[in-house]
């Protein structure tokens, strides 16, 4: 897997991240997912450089241009809910994207009295990522399983060209974890990497729960 740590370099991302990670800040639920479509769009254009392109030619009102513009078709997976911000985001910059959403959550064993639980995938509607550049978004990447799993269910549906992993914060096990699960040539693009998970598989210092934050807490 070749790892994109964009919060590794001095950029206006850093600012947003921390806006994000920021207790105070986080009561403005606008601010939050604004924030995330904000780091959305930084990552958009970070994989827009990867992409296969084309010559195209364009009239002006003073005469002709050519100018290189991408030729990959794009598909782009938003994990629900929490991922529909960081979605938005890579959108603003792909235009002719299509899209793709699944829903994946965590199923705690014995109602919830204990810790262990497994991902679970109950909604997915997509096209057909055949031989198509698939770029996956989910803003926390805690364990990977559930990327795992996301990855697994689309399968059914082609395999696409090229794949990208798009992600706010990670944990060290949970990228290591997807490293085994994804294609050697698999990108990920995220914007910080912190140490550890807790015993509820939280990444640690990480930011709470990036869906009850940017749409309120479910029951």
């Amino acid at each position: 897997m070749i790892i994109h740590n964009l919060g590794l370099e001095n950029s206006i991302l850093n600012q947003f991240v921390l806006e994000l990670r920021d207790i105070e800040i986080q009561k403005d639920s606008m601010r939050f997912r604004r924030n995330i479509e904000r780091i959305g769009e930084v990552m958009g254009y970070e994989v827009s450089k990867t992409l296969e392109y084309k010559t195209k030619r364009v009239n002006t009102p003073l005469g002709t241009k050519e100018v290189s513009v991408p030729k990959s078709k794009v598909v782009l997976c938003s994990i629900l809910r929490a991922g529909l911000p960081l979605h938005q985001g890579v959108l603003n910059y792909f235009d002719k994207a299509e899209n793709a959403f699944i829903s994946a959550y965590r199923d705690h064993k014995n109602d919830g009295k204990d810790d262990d639980f497994e991902v679970v995938v109950k909604y997915l509607a997509s096209p057909s990522v055949q031989d198509k550049t698939l770029i996956i978004v989910d803003p926390m990447l805690a364990t990977g399983k559930t990327l795992e799993n996301t990855f697994r269910a689309l399968k059914e549906h082609g395999t696409p060209g090229q794949i990208h992993i798009v992600s706010v914060i990670g944990s060290e096990p949970g990228v290591e974890y997807i490293e085994d699960i994804f294609p050697e040539n698999t990108h990920l693009w995220i914007a910080a990497v912190d140490k550890e998970l807790n015993n509820k598989s939280y990444i640690i210092p990480g930011l709470g729960d990036a869906g009850d934050l940017s749409f309120g807490i479910k029951l």
